[in-house]
Parts: structure tokens; sequence; C-alpha cells
């Protein structure tokens, strides 16, 4: 039997060349670009914010809203099954490379989305955030089998970086096609729907990097009997290994807590600027351009962080920066405050990478289920995606302020502290306790 080399450099590098493939969904379809046109297109095509789905009448905003949250949800009921299904079957590669064409085939398919049409362009919409969402369980489980202990942090810094770097080079790519129509003989909207194209093609064709080097079956298990019941079998050992894993279990509901204030902050900063500073889209997009490029450097510091001062420590720090910057977002009033703490908030988010890498030390050393176990940390990632940002909402209506929805998610990553505090990391170098 073939025994398996971990730190193999080709290896780590084609890892890490995935986030630079998938990670132009996550700006131009979830952050930038999409959601502005999804509202303005149908809005142009209803002549009025509310439009019909099915039938029934929706603010626009909202709809896109329980659209993403929805995929989310339903991306956390389907991976823990496939996850246990790939670890049972040696499959890994197989759903990772079927989540990612599914996802990049329905970025594609929004090219012809065009307002009226809003059935298919939420139902596309749904189809490519499951497909990423589904791609990454498979992707991030990779990481504690292809590198050791001590390798880990810095890979998943690489992969981050990579991330920033490649979605902003795509994102400033099709604004240029944007801003240039005219130029190019085109409508601004013709132009826009080529930005998803583009995304999907970008994605689909960066992948095969990772698919060409990435290992089908580390563990040369061969696949046999029903994999679909084998599947929850594998879920459900699992879940009985995690009873026992006190430090895991800590860590999820740490992570659960910080990463509903993170998330909000992230999805949600572009609709305070807009809505509480009267921003027009063009600056809103240069935020996010900004968030991204100041991310690429955080990625870095909270790595180099990690490595003297420990996962723990660093996490920590980051959760505190949280902290300061939801808080400190109750008095921002002028566009200058607002880049300013948007920058504080990129070189912030840059750390979040410390996570899946921190996770992956907390897990059984060379089990065989490592995507079954990162399917928890899957579910926690979802679900807390779709809570977040439907509280952040929910307590700007009750309130009547979007203001105080920023100092309410303080107490979100003051529990992550609290949680996170508990945690023992015993694992590899930079693993403070």
């Amino acid at each position: 039997m073939k025994t398996f080399t971990k730190n193999n450099p080709k290896i780590l590098n084609a890892w890490a060349s995935y986030d630079w493939a998938n990670s132009v969904y996550n700006l131009t379809i979830t952050a930038a670009i999409f959601p502005v046109f999804f509202e303005a297109s149908t809005k142009a095509a209803y002549n009025s914010e509310t439009i019909t789905f099915f039938g029934i009448k929706f603010i626009s905003s909202i709809l896109y809203s329980y659209a993403i949250a929805f995929s989310f949800l339903l991306a956390a009921i389907l991976s823990p099954l496939l996850s246990g299904l790939a670890d049972y079957g040696g499959k890994k590669k197989l759903f990772m490379k079927i989540f990612t064409y599914t996802g990049s085939a329905a970025c594609i398919a929004l090219f012809f989305f065009d307002g009226y049409n809003v059935e298919f362009g939420v139902i596309m919409a749904i189809i490519a955030s499951m497909g990423y969402s589904g791609a990454v369980v498979f992707y991030v489980s990779y990481l504690p089998e292809i590198a050791t202990d001590d390798r880990m942090d810095g890979v998943s810094a690489r992969g981050f970086s990579l991330g920033f770097l490649g979605s902003v080079i795509q994102l400033i790519l099709s604004l240029v096609i944007i801003f240039q129509h005219e130029n190019l003989g085109i409508s601004q909207g013709i132009a826009t729907r080529l930005s998803f194209l583009f995304v999907g093609i970008w994605w689909i064709g960066f992948a095969q990097i990772a698919f060409t080097y990435l290992p089908s079956n580390i563990h040369n298990k061969k696949p046999k009997g029903n994999l679909f019941a084998k599947g929850f079998q594998e879920l459900n050992k699992v879940w009985k290994q995690l009873r026992f894993l006190p430090n895991a279990q800590k860590f999820l509901l740490a992570f659960f807590f910080y990463n509903m204030g993170a998330q909000s902050l992230l999805l949600l900063a572009t609709i305070f600027g807009s809505k509480e500073l009267g921003m027009s889209s063009d600056k809103l997009i240069a935020t996010v351009l900004l968030l991204q490029l100041v991310g690429i450097t955080g990625a870095y510091l909270f790595a180099f962080v990690s490595k003297k001062l420990g996962n723990k420590m660093a996490l920590l720090s980051m959760l505190i920066a949280w902290i300061f910057i939801s808080s400190i977002g109750y008095f921002v009033y002028t566009e200058m405050q607002f880049y300013l703490m948007a920058s504080f908030f990129g070189l912030v988010m840059g750390g979040i990478h410390l996570s899946r890498s921190t996770y992956a030390k907390l897990i059984p050393e060379n089990t065989e289920d490592n995507t079954s176990f990162f399917s928890f940390y899957d579910v926690t990632e979802k679900v807390a995606t779709a809570i977040g940002p439907w509280s952040f909402g929910f307590i700007e209506w009750a309130t009547g302020d979007m203001r105080r929805s920023l100092i309410a998610l303080s107490i979100y990553f003051l529990i992550g502290i609290v949680f996170l505090a508990m945690v023992k990391i015993p694992r590899g170098m930079g693993s403070s306790n």
C-alpha cells in the first residue's frame, strides 16, 4: 500500500490555488456586483421595489436575503451526508468537482438573468451558493491530510491571500468591462451580466489546478455497500467522537458565535454605507475592493501572530478587535470614517482563515474521517451565516436603528471569546493553550 507524504509543495500550492479559483464567487456574486444588479434590474423590470416570485410579492432586497439564507441552510443540511459519503467512499475530489462544476455553471447561467425572469435568477443564485458551499467542505477537509500541524496556518494563509488577490483581479477586470461598455459597443446591463459569465469561467478554469494535483483517495479506501446508508453511519460515528473531544466542541461553539458577527459585518457593510451614509454604488464597490486588498495583509499578519503567540491568542486578539469595530460603527457618520473602519475590518477579517486551521488541530490526528469532521465545521459556518444577517435585520426592525444592530454584534463576539478562552490547542507548533 502506497504511503502518502504530507507537505508536498506541489500539492500544497495546488490546494491553495483553489481559493484563487472560487473566491471570485464570494466577491463578485455575493458581495459586490450581483446584489446591486439584482435590486436595480428587478426594480427596473417591475417599476417598483416590490416584485413577484412564484406569485408571492416580496421586497427585492428581502427576497434576495431569503434566497441566500435558504441556500446556506440547505447546504448545511446536505453537507454532513455528502461528507460522510465522501469519507467512506473515497470520493472526496469527485464531490468537490461536482459542486464546483454545478456552482460555476449556475454563475454562467446568471448571464441570462435580466430582472424580468426573477424565478430563474433566484434559483440560479441559490444553486451557485450551494455549489460554492458544498465544494468548500471537501476543499477544507484536505488541509489536515496534506499538511502537518506546523504548516497548516501558513498554508491556510496562503490560500486565503490568494483568494483575496484573485477575487480582486477578477472584480477589477469586470469593472473595466462595465465602465467601458460604451466603447465595447454593449449596454451596461450586458456588461454587468458578462461579469457573472466571467466568474463561472474563472472558477471552473482555475479549479483544474487543484483537481489535477490533489489526491483522490489518500487513505486508499474503496467504496462498497450502500454509500447513502454508510454516509449516515459515518456521520453518526463522528458525532459520537465529537462528544469526547471537548476542545473541538468548545471551539465550534466559539466559531458559531463570532462567525455570526463577522459574516453580518461582511455581508451588510455596503448596506450600512448606502442606507446610513448615502454612499453611491461605485464608492461601495471601492470599499469592497479595499476590504479585499487589506485582507491579504491581514491573512499573513495573523499567521505571523499565531506562529509567535499561538492560534488561540491570535483568534482572541481578532475577536477583541471585532468588538471594537462593531462598537465604533455606531459613531461613523462620514465617508472617510467609513473607509477607515472598513480598512481596519479588512485587516482583522484576514485572520478568519485561522479558524479552519485551528479546528484541524483539534480533531483526531491521522483520522480517516476528515471530511465528516469538517462537515460539522461547515454546518456551523453556514447556520451562523444565515442567522447572523437575519438577526442584524431583526434588531434593526425591532429598534428602528441599524446602528444598534452593530452594537448588538459585540455580544456575539463576546460570547465567542468566552468559549474560545476555554479551548486548549495541544497539537502542533504555534498552538498555544
